[in-house]
């Protein structure tokens, strides 16, 4: 019997992986059909969240995080994926900066997967696969999948919902003291690296970001986010930044699954909301009625919530009537 992809993704072949994250990607039907047969053998790797503004050396950081991964001498050398999410190209729909290039160190290292996904418009920092391909990496047997966020400021939220831990990189000199202060960035980390902390101001930022922690009230077996300093270009720090992710996996034990399950939440909510508009558009209004419906809501001929009960109740008839057509 042949195998299916599904079958070869389970067994770790790294084709088929590929082959599977570009169906989740393109939203190819068959990535469902994917998504189902995999789902059980999921839930085993851990997923490590980097996040910060454009410029703070998290490709770097990661590719840093990639070897100390695959050398630690406190565990087993842990097998890594690597999505990087980069902005789209405006012609080909595909990512723009390409974060493979910078971690080609790894390409002999079958230890090592790593891909590039385009935000293809979605906000938040993430495309909106990029939970199905860490899903992919997962059910393929890899220890640890490191998601690496476009960067485009503090509004990058979607990885706490996406991520086991949240690392936000800041950079001195680019005014992150003030990004610091936002509420956003304090609200999503569960570690603060400041990279390239060899340049000027890098005491300063830790400090504000510091400052601001201590006008928090954490509870005594509560985590208090450590504020860290590397130089991703060197190595220095990464091996402390390591050490603090495992101790945060250690410390979040008894919440992790709560995590997961808001996770499970607004995964769902999210498939809902998609699958609801596709079939709002390509199956009950007719070409160009929702612009029509848009146009005199920007006249002011319509209200929102008017025309949104309006299409709510067409798709509850037409779920109806799909069901008295199946009992006929």
């Amino acid at each position: 019997m042949t195998p299916t992809l599904a079958d070869r993704v389970l067994a770790g072949d790294p084709r088929a992986m590929a082959r599977a994250i570009t169906l989740v990607e393109n939203e190819d039907p068959a990535a469902a059909e994917l998504v189902r047969a995999i789902f059980p053998r999921t839930g085993r790797a851990y997923l490590i969240g980097v996040t910060g503004p454009p410029g703070a050396g998290k490709s770097t950081l990661v590719d840093r995080l990639i070897v100390a991964l695959r050398t630690s001498s406190a565990k087993k050398p842990q097998t890594v994926g690597v999505i990087a999410v980069d902005p789209t190209s405006p012609f080909s729909g595909g990512a723009v900066l390409g974060d493979r290039l910078r971690m080609q160190t790894h390409a002999a290292d079958s230890g090592v997967f790593i891909r590039s996904m385009a935000t293809r418009g979605h906000l938040g920092g993430l495309a909106r696969a990029t939970g199905d391909a860490a899903l992919v990496l997962d059910a393929a047997g890899l220890d640890i999948v490191i998601i690496e966020t476009v960067g485009v400021g503090q509004d990058e939220v979607d990885i706490i919902r996406t991520a086991d831990v949240s690392i936000v990189t800041l950079v001195p000199g680019t005014g992150d003291e003030v990004q610091a202060l936002k509420a956003g960035i304090m609200e999503i980390a569960d570690l603060f690296v400041v990279n390239k902390a060899d340049r000027e101001g890098a005491d300063r930022l830790a400090s504000a970001v510091e400052a601001n922690l201590s006008l928090q009230t954490f509870q005594p077996d509560e985590w208090r986010p450590p504020i860290l300093k590397t130089v991703a270009t060197s190595g220095n720090g990464v091996p402390e930044l390591l050490e603090a992710i495992w101790q945060f996996r250690a410390h979040g034990q008894p919440k992790q699954a709560a995590r997961r399950k808001s996770r499970s939440e607004y995964r769902l909510r999210e498939l809902v909301s998609h699958r609801f508009m596709h079939r709002l558009e390509h199956a009950i209004l007719k070409p160009g009625e929702l612009a029509s419906i848009i146009d005199r809501i920007a006249a002011r001929e319509l209200d929102p919530y008017t025309a949104a009960d309006d299409l709510m109740w067409r798709v509850i008839a037409d779920g109806r009537a799909g069901s008295r057509e199946g009992t006929t």
